[in-house]
């Protein structure tokens, strides 16, 4: 009888892509995937630990996972599991400890426990290794969309931050190994690809000199691959954009003018504080330049509100500075003390409630700025990649994001089907963000 697996998530688009690559890993292997509910064989949770309530979502669900079947077997696997591997150690709800860089194991990682029935942990030294762990995947779970992780690990050391602690420094993909994942999924239909990381623009700063790629190669390479139309870029930071980059993607014609720029901050001395490598006057520059070479991007960023020592005037400066730059979307989120960071034993640190109304005045910018790049979109033609059907005041649409990500539907006709790229002109809004074309 094929054993039951239940697989979930927590956490970013890595873990995400790591989740579904271990899931093929298992049906390869001849498990049965089914749901996350009562009577799996084992429960594998890819965990994450980038706040302290990350950590306390994965423990939670870990525990979830073997209330349902006392029987079956637990795993822990990813950030959380290979930052506080001591404490699951000591759980008895876990069976099987799996770090990072160990997820191409699973399957025998699984088969040993079924044998040994002993706590099995598979974690390694992720700060001394420099090997990329690779893993692929040749469908996924967004019909029309992949998600392709290229780059793990991260130098950076932002004060608040524990990732690099729980993924280790910089490790890239080949391109090679890029590519023949691409032209998979190209082969299957998928027009479009998510080039993901933890710190996507270090792409290629670990090969030796006589192999040095970039983030820039590898697009240009990624964009040759036929059947590919679109390509959309995870988070960047500033210091990538630069003229010889934008040329650079712009002559593919296929990289989305949707930039996600990470900016934390737009006031110099708390960004000084985060040890975050760039000044608000480099950022705002880094914007202008994406505008010269596209004409109306979505630029869209994350703002940490309330970081220690952050006082009224500099908040007020950091939400001038976003208000500024006129964002489509603004990721907001409130300063999290994270155990084992520097800021968190920083002075400074402030209460909760000075939190949620600093983050509270930023939600409502958010919502100006988003609607207000949604309107000006009113009138033009955009391109849309046709995702999922849905039904919308008793009518069938075909809904989809257009290259600004977007999301618009079209009336459905036996004209066009899911995973089709359509043209078609925005006419106004069918509910709040999203848009109606025809």
């Amino acid at each position: 009888m094929k054993k039951k697996v239940a697989l979930h998530n927590l956490g970013c688009k890595v873990n995400a892509y790591e989740v579904e690559a271990m899931q093929q890993l298992l049906e390869k292997a001849g498990y049965e995937i089914v749901p996350f509910t009562e009577g799996a064989d084992v429960y594998l949770i890819n965990t994450c630990t980038v706040t302290n309530i990350a950590d306390r979502k994965s423990r939670q669900m870990l525990h979830k996972a073997k209330k349902m079947n006392p029987d079956a077997i637990v795993v822990a696997a990813g950030c959380y599991a290979q930052a506080d591997t001591e404490k699951l150690k000591e759980d008895n709800a876990v069976d099987l400890i799996l770090g990072n860089n160990q997820k191409t194991q699973i399957v025998e990682v699984l088969e040993e426990y079924e044998k040994e029935h002993s706590k099995q942990v598979q974690v390694i030294e992720i700060n001394h290794t420099k090997e990329y762990e690779e893993l692929s995947i040749e469908q996924t779970a967004e019909h029309v969309r992949a998600y392709i992780k290229v780059q793990d690990g991260c130098n950076q050391f932002c004060t608040y931050c524990i990732i690099p602690f729980a993924r280790g420094r910089v490790r890239s993909r080949k391109i090679a190994d890029v590519l023949r994942e691409v032209e998979t999924l190209a082969s299957k239909g998928y027009k479009e690809v998510v080039l993901t990381g933890i710190h996507l623009s270090s792409y290629g700063v670990d090969f030796p000199k006589e192999e040095r790629e970039s983030l820039l190669s590898l697009i240009q390479a990624v964009s040759k691959v036929a059947g590919i139309q679109r390509i959309r870029l995870g988070s960047l930071e500033p210091r990538i954009i630069t003229e010889e980059f934008l040329e650079g993607i712009v002559a593919t014609g296929k990289v989305c003018p949707h930039f996600h720029l990470s900016l934390q901050s737009g006031c110099n001395k708390t960004l000084k504080n985060m040890n975050r490598r760039y000044s608000a006057q480099e950022y705002a520059e880094k914007c202008e330049l994406i505008r010269k070479y596209y004409p109306a991007p979505a630029l869209t960023t994350d703002v940490i509100v309330g970081f220690p020592m952050e006082t009224e005037e500099d908040f007020e400066e950091s939400y001038e500075f976003v208000k500024n730059i006129h964002f489509y979307e603004t990721h907001i989120f409130k300063y999290s003390r994270r155990h084992g960071t520097k800021a968190a034993a920083m002075d400074g640190q402030l209460t909760e409630a000075v939190k949620a109304q600093r983050s509270e005045k930023l939600l409502e910018l958010h919502d100006i700025r988003a609607k207000e790049y949604e309107e000006a979109m009113i009138g033009k033609t955009i391109e849309l990649l046709l995702e999922e059907e849905i039904e919308e005041d008793g009518k069938m649409w075909y809904v989809g994001h257009s290259r600004e990500y977007v999301r618009a539907v079209i009336e459905k006709t036996e004209v066009h089907q899911v995973n089709d790229l359509v043209e078609a002109k925005v006419t106004g809004f069918v509910t709040d963000h999203l848009l109606r074309a025809e």
